[in-house]
């Protein structure tokens, strides 16, 4: 590889020869690998180095806990309140999407014409997937540096966006409802941000714990009563145990929930792993304590 200049340089690539590309980023280390590909249009080669840098044993804040709640308004909340949230695409380019959708419909499958609309729209798409991608990446950046211990619900997102619509024996109900809300999970990159906390915390020696998500959002997160009348609307949450009546905006309470969630599981099980132990006592559906 040579470099051509300060944004400009080049690398021989087997069968493909000398290719030039913009320096996006130092290397930062040993060159392994290279993998080309192309996305929206546009041709990336992307380089696998050795940096040699290793997981810390410990972080730099040892007793840091942030639990982080996953929505649909709001990309991210954590447990101390704060809110991580960016728009991926902007009026134009919606507008230019449903426009784009409604000539892809006239066009003929298989014809020249269709893979120009296609194309169109795989540039858009691809901006935007770029924009979540970094998003995810600056979030998950930011979190792990913050906190040693990253606490996160055990989701299945690709169960929770399957399609609703069935068979012509068995339609499914609610579809578009369905539809709506798988667009919006999917357009928010839960897995997408997981990955990221994963992939971050390899430099900071933060721990990324899932745990059972059931009933966080319904619980509260002052006394551990459990109803789903608790959360109001989407953003207010109000206890409605006798003497409590706590009030919080419902995602921060679902996060410091998802927080706690982590605590129990080490008191149960006395190990914090990836995903969540089947050794975990149960909870209460009731009052969403365990059991003494």
């Amino acid at each position: 590889m040579e470099r051509l200049g300060r944004k400009w340089g080049r690398a021989k690539l087997p069968k493909l020869g000398w290719v030039t590309f913009r320096w996006s980023r130092p290397l930062g280390g040993e060159i392994r690998s290279a993998t080309v590909s192309r996305r929206g249009g546009h041709w990336f080669v992307s380089f696998l180095v050795n940096d040699r840098a290793t997981t810390p044993e410990q972080h730099a804040m040892p007793d840091t806990v942030a639990g982080i709640d996953r929505g649909v308004k709001a990309a991210a909340v954590t447990s101390d309140g704060e809110f991580f949230d960016r728009p991926f695409i902007t009026a134009g380019e919606t507008a230019r999407c449903r426009r784009l959708q409604q000539q892809l419909a006239r066009t003929t499958k298989g014809s020249a014409n269709r893979a120009r609309v296609r194309a169109r729209m795989n540039k858009i798409m691809g901006r935007v997937a770029g924009r979540r991608a970094d998003f995810c990446a600056v979030t998950a950046a930011y979190l792990t540096a913050k906190n040693a211990l990253v606490v996160l619900e055990d989701l299945k997102t690709r169960s929770m966006t399957a399609s609703a619509s069935g068979t012509l024996a068995e339609p499914g109900s609610r579809v578009a409802q369905k539809r709506g809300l798988n667009r919006a999970i999917l357009d928010k990159g839960w897995h997408r941000l997981e990955l990221a906390l994963i992939s971050a915390a390899r430099y900071t020696g933060t721990r990324v714990v899932k745990v059972n998500p059931a009933y966080t959002s319904q619980g509260c997160s002052a006394c551990g009563f459990v109803t789903e009348t608790n959360r109001e609307s989407q953003a207010v949450f109000r206890c409605k145990a006798a003497g409590c009546g706590h009030t919080a905006h419902a995602d921060v309470n679902a996060a410091i929930n998802i927080r706690h969630a982590a605590g129990h599981a080490v008191s149960a099980c006395g190990d914090l792993g990836n995903s969540r132990s089947v050794k975990q006592e149960p909870v209460s559906r009731a009052t969403g304590r365990t059991p003494t």
